[in-house]
């Protein structure tokens, strides 16, 4: 079975007790080692002092008997080269001496530990041994200090370490405990706020915390999503729905007209119910194409983001609507605009295009759909005329422009005809003015080719100024020719 896994707030607390426990140990060791050598220093610094006064009046041959020591807790001898005990404090041993024959060595200054009971104390001793008198006469000065209260002060240290160190930890850890749960507290909230988020409509927001640090940042990019997700789904649905009502204005036509053929029965005139079904079937395939095309654009555009490729291609969505790479290769602006101008008669459409080549990179069949959309568009709106030219290079870019003669468009509403399903007041007759997607289709399109699209007067100041329609394509060195 595997075992619970804890959560955020209780693994940070385990991880800041651990952190405590191990830096409080760390410093309690260090801290009762550095209390242990200072003390015994301190032992050893009044040990010598002591050693050295009394091998200051050794070597002046002015030893008193007994050896006058300041406290009762220092034993002083003065022993020969031999071993014996020449002088001695008040409370010293005058037969044994406090080190052997195995330990002493004259001549020479020592620090030793040696058991209590040899200079009649209890514990631990210091002996310092330290060299006197003369050469024709040497001595060993010999001082021993109990220690005691050195061990005594370290047990106390440590025992207060002990039992405080682990009381300090536990306030800590209750402190961090509280202190954890409300820095996490907004996390929770935000944990709450989306999990009562439906996706109903409505603005759906997560609590945003006051302080401005991470967490704060982190709601309000939150939010943002929310928002982008939001703005997604309302055009999704309205895309859905003005799909839905331009399918059913088709549909409900052929089914008027077939309603209409069955109750006038031998009276009706199969030829032409054919030829008004033919229409409202050709426009209703039309449609379903520019819906399918707009849907593999929506697909393509985060697919490029994810599949990007370096070799020149481009990926695009199979039939499944798995990203491909679609090769894209220069294409020649002139020959394509003769291949649509020729399409449509002369006059209305008039091709103007210089002598030369203008190269562009980009799919011939997309480029192809953008020119034939924009021209359709002019001839619905011309009054006698519409002109299709090129023009360029205007820096890095080559120009299209598709001018017409008609009314033209208003300045505010240039930019709204390339949403989806816009049509103007005066194109809204569903037979002229189409379903509203020509302009967007080639927006889309355009942005693919890395270009841009724009609307303007072709008669600024007219009564019918016209309008223009430029695309900016970005220019291609000519490809070489083998």
């Amino acid at each position: 079975m595997s075992r619970p896994r804890l959560g955020l707030r209780a693994r940070l607390l385990a991880l800041g007790v651990l952190g405590l426990v191990l830096g409080f140990g760390l410093g309690g060791a260090l801290l009762v080692g550095a209390l242990g050598w200072t003390l015994q220093r301190s032992v050893d610094a009044e040990a010598l002092r002591t050693a050295d006064a009394v091998a200051l009046l050794a070597a002046e041959d002015a030893l008193p008997d007994p050896l006058p020591v300041a406290g009762g807790q220092l034993r002083v001898q003065v022993v020969d080269a031999q071993g014996r005990i020449r002088a001695a404090s008040i409370d010293a041993d005058r037969l044994v001496p406090m080190l052997g024959p195995g330990e002493l060595r004259p001549g020479q200054a020592q620090r030793l530990v040696v058991d209590g009971r040899r200079v009649g104390m209890s514990g631990p001793v210091r002996v310092v041994a330290v060299p006197a008198g003369t050469a024709e006469e040497p001595r060993t000065v010999l001082v021993a200090k109990s220690l005691s209260d050195v061990r005594h002060s370290l047990h106390v240290v440590r025992n207060l370490l002990l039992v405080g160190f682990p009381l300090l930890v536990a306030g800590l850890a209750v402190v961090a405990w509280r202190v954890v749960g409300a820095t996490l507290r907004p996390v929770e909230e935000l944990r709450s706020g989306a999990a009562e988020i439906t996706g109903r409509a409505g603005a759906e927001r997560l609590p945003v915390p006051a302080g401005q640090d991470e967490i704060h940042r982190l709601a309000v990019t939150l939010n943002d999503m929310l928002d982008r997700l939001a703005a997604s789904r309302d055009r999704q649905r309205a895309f859905v729905a003005d799909a839905a009502h331009e399918l059913r204005s088709p549909l409900t036509n052929m089914r008027t007209e077939l309603e209409v053929a069955r109750r006038l029965g031998d009276d009706t005139e199969w030829p032409a119910v054919a030829d008004d079904l033919l229409a409202d079937t050709e426009r209703l395939s039309r449609l379903v194409d520019d819906l399918l095309l707009l849907a593999r654009l929506d697909e393509q555009a985060p697919a490029e983001r994810r599949h990007g490729t370096d070799d020149g291609r481009r990926p695009a969505v199979d039939e499944g609507h798995r990203a491909r790479p679609t090769p894209v290769g220069p294409v020649e602006l002139g020959e394509l605009l003769r291949e649509v101008a020729g399409r449509y008669p002369s006059p209305p459409v008039r091709l103007v295009a210089p002598a030369g080549a203008w190269w562009v990179e980009g799919d011939p069949g997309e480029l192809r759909r953008v020119l034939v959309n924009l021209v359709e568009n002019a001839l619905r709106h011309a009054d006698a005329r519409v002109e299709l030219a090129v023009t360029g290079p205007d820096g890095a870019s080559h120009l299209v422009t598709v001018t017409d003669d008609g009314p033209g468009i208003p300045a505010a509403d240039r930019e709204r005809v390339f949403a989806r399903f816009t049509r103007l007041d005066d194109a809204r007759a569903r037979d002229a003015g189409g379903a509203g997607l020509g302009l967007a289709i080639v927006r889309e399109l355009v942005r693919r080719a890395g270009g841009t699209v724009e609307l303007a007067d072709a008669t600024p100041g007219a009564v019918a100024p016209g309008l223009r329609a430029t695309v900016r394509l970005p220019a291609l060195a000519e490809p070489d020719r083998e």
